[in-house]
């Protein structure tokens, strides 16, 4: 998911979903996580939540994956 938000820059959960193919309340789940570890922010985009790596978590996707492997 981390990847997948580095080559997208903003997606909701829905569209993270569809990316890694998984069910939107598991994506939800792990993006909770993200935002408390301080990896990932969100905002409010009328009844979508939008979610996009924080500096912190970009710095940490660049430093373990490849460029190659970012979507």
């Amino acid at each position: 998911m981390a990847a997948a938000l580095a080559a997208g820059g903003e997606l909701c959960v829905c569209d993270l979903a569809w990316v890694v193919d998984q069910a939107q309340n598991l994506v939800s789940h792990h993006l909770r996580r993200l935002r408390t570890a301080g990896l990932a922010a969100s905002r409010c985009e009328g009844r979508l939540v939008m979610y996009h790596l924080t500096d912190r978590g970009k710095a940490l996707t660049e430093a373990v994956l490849p460029p190659a492997e970012t979507l």
